[in-house]
């Protein structure tokens, strides 16, 4: 079954990586264990919270799917691991300020529209601890597979990089001959529309004051180590300070941050 739709393979291979890569790298910026706390924003069936979780930190997760919400209760609670999961839109709802030393947004910002980007990142900001860190993951958006095409149904989108680059009306017509439903057609052009940059990125940070510690590029993202059974790799020999080429090579942007 397709790991995108085969939620608990999904979640798996979400706390597999997080347990390796994410827990340790965190644990260089923040003390971890009984007594953090540990929120993420889109957090799915909660598969990056398991590790931490296991490891005594007070996890919260909120997404805006019900269904997802439902998978993270049960797939913890099968595990016997505690974590507080609630369905809200975090654009919308109002949350206790300064509560959490971490707060996790993997994979989420090239899902939010330009125009609310910036509003997003100063209540992830609001939220942290006077010394908590947000960490950020996303893919950038003209590596091979920055549109997240990797989803679709039909093989020859799955598979064939940098479609994505496309002109729009191009791009829509490759997806629709290709027989992707129309559904999926209208979530993929809406990740075009959000789509986000190194620059982008550290432009909207530096705007309302959160401070960059530290960045890291990945032109082998840790996460498909779990997926196709790859050893990440960092982007090295100065590639990840070149603009604009860079972002055809990261495959996976991480970035800690902390309130300037």
């Amino acid at each position: 079954m397709n790991r995108y739709s085969d939620r608990e393979r999904y979640f798996s291979e979400l706390a597999e990586t997080s347990g390796r890569y994410y827990f340790d790298y965190l644990r260089r910026f923040k003390p971890l264990g009984i007594g953090s706390r540990v929120l993420e924003v889109g957090c799915g069936e909660g598969g990056n919270l398991l590790p931490f979780a296991q490891s005594g930190c007070e996890v919260f997760g909120v997404d805006i799917s019900r269904g997802k919400i439902e998978n993270a209760i049960r797939f913890f609670k099968e595990r016997g691991a505690k974590g507080e999961f609630r369905c809200l839109d975090f654009l919308d709802e109002e949350m206790q300020e300064g509560l959490f030393d971490i707060v996790i947004a993997k994979d989420i910002m090239e899902h939010i529209a330009p125009e609310k980007k910036e509003c997003f990142l100063r209540r992830i900001q609001l939220l942290l601890r006077p010394d908590g860190v947000a960490f950020f993951g996303f893919p950038a958006w003209q590596m091979p597979f920055g549109g997240h095409q990797q989803t679709c149904r039909k093989w020859i989108c799955a598979h064939l990089p940098w479609t994505h680059l496309l002109p729009e009306k191009s791009y829509r017509s490759f997806l629709l001959r290709s027989g992707e439903d129309a559904r999926h057609i209208d979530e993929l052009m809406e990740i075009r529309e959000c789509r986000m940059s190194v620059e982008l990125f550290e432009r909207l940070c530096s705007a309302i004051g959160l401070q960059v510690i530290d960045r890291t590029l990945w032109l082998v993202n840790p996460h498909y180590k779990a997926k196709f059974g790859l050893i990440p790799l960092r982007l090295r020999l100065g590639l990840d300070r070149i603009p604009g080429l860079r972002n055809y090579l990261a495959t996976s942007c991480f970035y800690v941050l902390q309130k300037s």
